[in-house]
């Protein structure tokens, strides 16, 4: 079964289907190969079930949040206050890029956020000061990946709702990680800035500069702040302070910046019911094709496979990572956690 599984998974994958709509009609053509009806009554009732946790509702308002602080402009002093951090090194641009997907992770907790924000606005602004496009990009891929590692994440909002792990847990621990990952990036964009010898800005910003940045940033940099230092505190739950997030990016945007609109309103709850229902969807359908796995006993085996090769539990989170490491290049990680978890 497991051989026809991954088979009509490929190719409904290599034919372009979606990877909600894959992982769905992969485990509906295995509840079909079985010859039972009764296991296609369970379809609807295990999409509901994955669903069916309080925690979830978090991640609708924290995309919702991210729209809003992305449509008031905020992008714009994140990456100003980046930039008079790290623009005098070789290769500034880059490291603005980086620094500044550390600050808009703490305000979304979404890779696809971080990408749409910052790209828009320093990939041109990078190819036009002489970097190279395809490096431009990728830079601005691989820093996107900071957004679900720094907390608010919407991956650890999935996970502690899965496994019943503390969100608040996963918050902490995500901020280190998340840290160094920028660290070993920007290591990475000196030396290919160096080697391809990308420019830097004339001169060191100067103190005076770094605190009008900061200023002007300061009300964006204060919202991971609130969330986390709610969450860590008791004060409220995460589901909770997501809603807490929207309210601060509305006051935001329409009292302090004045950029936004009441005619904007309707388009952002439009992206982030698309964005919302993508991810939702992919959840639901995973549920259903990680309870077939579950029914196989196939997490079981897995991990008895790991026990066999080695006791250590370094190397065991090393063969872990391996595992999603394959797994996330055929699909969406929110997928990986659902079914493996």
């Amino acid at each position: 079964m497991i051989t026809f599984m991954i088979v009509v998974f490929l190719v409904l994958l290599f034919m372009g289907t979606p990877i909600g709509f894959t992982l769905g009609l992969t485990a509906l053509f295995i509840f079909y190969d079985m010859g039972n009806p009764v296991f296609l009554k369970i379809v609807p009732q295990r999409f509901f079930a994955g669903l069916d946790m309080f925690t979830l509702m978090a991640m609708p308002f924290f995309i919702f949040a991210g729209e809003i602080m992305n449509r008031s402009g905020i992008t714009k002093q994140l990456v100003g206050f980046s930039n008079a951090l790290v623009g005098h090194l070789r290769g500034g641009l880059a490291h603005a890029n980086i620094v500044a997907s550390i600050f808009f992770a703490g305000m979304t907790g979404a890779a696809v956020s971080d990408t749409a924000a910052i790209g828009t606005m320093l990939i041109p602004a990078m190819v036009e000061d002489g970097y190279d496009k395809d490096f431009s990009a990728a830079i601005t891929a691989a820093s996107s990946i900071i957004g679900p590692t720094i907390p608010p994440s919407n991956l650890m909002v999935i996970y502690g709702s899965l496994m019943g792990v503390s969100i608040a847990g996963l918050f902490a621990a995500g901020i280190l990680p998340g840290l160094l990952i920028a660290l070993i990036l920007m290591i990475f964009a000196a030396y290919i800035s160096k080697k391809r010898n990308y420019p830097k800005k004339e001169r060191r910003s100067t103190i005076a500069e770094m605190i009008k940045a900061f200023w002007d940033a300061i009300l964006a940099l204060l919202m991971p702040v609130i969330i986390l230092g709610g969450i860590l505190s008791g004060v409220f739950t995460p589901t909770e302070a997501a809603a807490i997030a929207v309210a601060y990016a509305f006051i935001i945007g329409f009292f302090v910046f004045k950029t936004l609109k009441l005619s904007d309103i309707p388009y952002l709850l439009s992206r982030t019911a698309r964005t919302t229902g993508v991810v939702f969807l992919i959840i639901a359908a995973a549920s259903i094709l990680g309870w077939i796995l579950a029914m196989e006993r196939i997490p079981e085996q897995i991990a008895n496979m790991f026990l066999s090769i080695t006791n250590n539990k370094f190397m065991i989170l090393f063969l872990i990572n391996i595992l999603m490491l394959i797994t996330g290049m055929f699909m969406d990680i929110a997928a990986a956690l659902v079914i493996l978890g």
